[in-house]
């Protein structure tokens, strides 16, 4: 009963909309979508146990016409009582941790069953305020839309040309944080056909809210199809027109026949630099030109002359 209340609730809040995050359409977002459930499951009792003692309390221990000097027998405490309000925190607490921890786990690798599949790599890349998504195996790039095969693993690699920002798609699993210097992985499947939304969920500027993609799944033989359609209809990406699209806030679906990968390559390990493999000597120190004489200072000297008179002795 609380349990339907507690999502009619939720449906409310949300603008009367579906939970998306309650309609998975692949193992990642199954695995996360059944921690939701059984947490709120697990809440829903903790509110029932607690509203039935609530009211027996009130029932039991309610003000009486007892006289005015009436003093209440002295009662010592209850052992097994302490130990059992002790422990029932302590057990909801460590199976919580166990879900938790297990299902972390579960999404962080290629999901079940699909072990032995190639996963399709795409380099998913955040600007103020877009997405990129680069396919090296295919060589080829879109903005602010990505098409996926179904039944195949997707391996998101994610960085940024920006602030932090977070890319997130309901249906298909949690979300992931792409930032400048490092590259996350986020793996995902769609086992079922369809158009899903995507988000950056993290608030990252003034247009972050524009930052929605469509990550339409389809069968693998309509993925070959417009992948081909693509090669012989798109444009190429230069380098001029990749940095026009990192200087301009909004723009819309993009198509390109190239990737700005090579030119313009991830980051690389925990700390790549801002430029993502691009020339770094323009940000490193000139020691050359350093004025050595303001590192010539009397009480150095001084020091130092003291350091050698006392090895002296």
């Amino acid at each position: 009963m609380l349990l339907a209340v507690f999502s009619a609730l939720l449906v409310l809040l949300s603008g009367c909309s579906s939970l998306t995050v309650l309609d998975p359409k692949g193992p990642v977002a199954k695995t996360q979508s059944g921690v939701i459930l059984f947490s709120i499951l697990v809440m829903a009792i903790i509110l029932l146990v607690v509203y039935i003692l609530f009211v027996f309390m009130l029932s039991k221990y309610r003000a009486s016409k007892a006289a005015p000097d009436y003093e209440p027998p002295h009662e010592e405490g209850n052992k097994w009582l302490e130990f059992t309000w002790i422990a029932i925190p302590v057990i909801i607490v460590a199976i919580l941790s166990v879900v938790t921890v297990r299902s972390t786990s579960a999404i962080e690798k290629v999901a079940e069953g699909y072990e032995n599949e190639k996963p399709l790599v795409i380099y998913a890349a955040s600007s103020n305020w877009k997405w990129h998504f680069s396919y090296p195996e295919e060589g080829i790039e879109t903005v602010n839309y990505v098409n996926i095969p179904t039944h195949r693993p997707i391996e998101f690699k994610l960085y940024a040309y920006g602030p932090i920002s977070s890319l997130w798609i309901p249906q298909l699993g949690g979300q992931k944080y792409a930032m400048s210097d490092m590259v996350n992985t986020l793996h995902l499947l769609a086992e079922e056909p369809g158009s899903y939304m995507g988000k950056n969920a993290n608030f990252s500027g003034e247009g972050f809210a524009h930052m929605e993609f469509e990550a339409l799944a389809m069968s693998p033989a309509e993925y070959e199809k417009w992948v081909d359609e693509v090669k012989s209809t798109a444009s190429e990406l230069t380098e001029d027109e990749f940095n026009t699209l990192l200087e301009t806030k909004h723009v819309g679906r993009k198509t390109y026949t190239s990737t700005h990968l090579s030119f313009s390559p991830a980051p690389e390990g925990d700390n790549a630099g801002h430029n993502h493999g691009g020339d770094s000597t323009d940000t490193e120190m000139d020691h050359s030109e350093m004025d050595h004489s303001e590192m010539d200072h009397p009480e150095m000297e001084h020091s130092e002359n003291s350091d050698h008179s006392s090895h002296g002795n």
